[in-house]
């Protein structure tokens, strides 16, 4: 694709694993500068290692998301370093299995507070640049947040929350032509589900139960189907989307999964 993201400026939480590192490959394909902001420093050197190898410069900020003070800071390394910000996908979160029986309150702040919170505060403290470039902002959410999932009150509650911030955004921000979407995911076989698949005894079993269910091609979705989505709502492509919840998950959200 050319998606025309040359030397776009965007911020990536959670950018060095999974999706999120997903997301910057595509970026960088794209020419755009991702700047990636994780607390796990040896992952994120991991990537800026490997991509100096092949003559990438990335930048990055190491930052613990549920630290208000940390995100502020974050936020004002890369303006200082690039005077602008193009683009913000808020993508970091965990889904930490804090339910409703078994849970208790402090958990479950907490658990917003992983998952929800700093998607505000990134927002909020890169939207003065957002402003100025008339950037984008793309959420990353999860199909908890429509299906349930069992056990995870405060992942569910947190991505209700991401999707009604994507809107609520999106009408705030129409003024400064600052576009505001989400991308919805439900089954992407990242190292983390991975990790999740292999403590069942039959793990083959399992993950054949679980994709026999997606619709399409009865397959999981890959990073990089969940990334060419991310950068194409980053990119003046769509130029008039904006308010909305893509779900990129093969219809696992809303096709019958009862049908063979």
């Amino acid at each position: 694709m050319n998606l025309q993201l040359q030397n776009k400026v965007i911020i990536v939480t959670g950018g060095s694993k999974g999706i999120g590192l997903g997301i910057v490959q595509t970026l960088v394909k794209e020419g755009a500068i991702p700047v990636i902001i994780s607390r796990n420093k040896a992952s994120i050197l991991e990537v800026i290692n490997a991509y100096k190898n092949d003559g990438v410069e990335l930048t990055y900020a190491i930052a613990e998301l549920t630290d208000a003070t940390q995100c502020e800071a974050a936020v004002k390394l890369v303006i200082e370093k690039y005077g602008r910000i193009d683009g913000l996908v808020n993508n970091a979160g965990v889904n930490d299995s804090v339910g409703l029986e078994h849970g208790n309150y402090q958990d479950f702040m907490a658990s917003l507070q992983r998952n929800l919170v700093h998607y505000y505060l990134m927002a909020h403290h890169a939207l003065p640049e957002l402003k100025k470039s008339k950037g984008a902002i793309v959420n990353i959410g999860s199909k908890t947040s429509v299906t349930g999932q069992g056990g995870t009150s405060g992942y569910a509650a947190a991505n209700g929350g991401r999707n009604a911030l994507t809107r609520e955004w999106a009408l705030e921000l129409l003024p400064y032509s600052i576009r505001v979407n989400a991308v919805i995911v439900a089954e992407c076989y990242t190292p983390l589900y991975e990790t999740w698949i292999n403590t069942f005894e039959n793990k083959d079993e399992k993950l054949a139960s679980i994709t026999k269910n997606i619709p399409l091609e009865n397959r999981m979705t890959t990073a990089e189907e969940i990334a060419d989505t991310v950068a194409f709502l980053l990119s003046n492509k769509s130029s008039h989307t904006t308010g909305q919840l893509l779900f990129v998950d093969g219809g696992y959200s809303h096709l019958d999964r009862a049908l063979s």
